[in-house]
């Protein structure tokens, strides 16, 4: 797949996704941030883990800013995402592998819950059907 090809993909992907998917996207991407950073971390590789932590922090902020405050679930989100934030930020500015680590541990964490909220619509959706 040529990279032009694969950037249409990933792009209609996108467009075409369920608020949930993308959430689950978001997600993925952080996490996928965080392990990049990590590797770049061990491997002296200071300026693409920068890079990194600092998307992986873009996505958290974004997750967090998208909130409804409306609902009790998203003030107890609100606290859970500013720590990542503030882990990620450490991190950065020490490089340091643990903050990452505890980062990504809640980071993985929501986003496996996130995938059993997700199947759990469509298990509803389809026995409705």
């Amino acid at each position: 797949m040529t990279n032009e090809a694969l950037n249409a993909y990933k792009q209609n992907t996108v467009l075409t996704a369920t608020p949930e998917e993308l959430t689950l996207m978001l997600y993925e991407g952080a996490i996928r941030f965080m392990n990049i950073a990590k590797y770049s971390i061990e491997n002296k590789d200071y300026e693409k883990a920068h890079s990194s932590l600092i998307r992986a922090q873009d996505i958290i902020m974004e997750l967090n800013t998208t909130l409804n405050m409306d609902y009790e679930i998203s003030h107890n989100l609100r606290k859970l995402y500013n720590f990542i934030y503030e882990r990620l930020v450490d991190a950065n500015i020490r490089k340091d592998i643990k903050a990452i680590d505890d980062a990504l541990e809640i980071t993985s964490d929501m986003r496996d819950t996130w995938k059993e909220v997700i199947k759990q619509i469509r298990l509803k959706v389809y026995q409705n059907k």
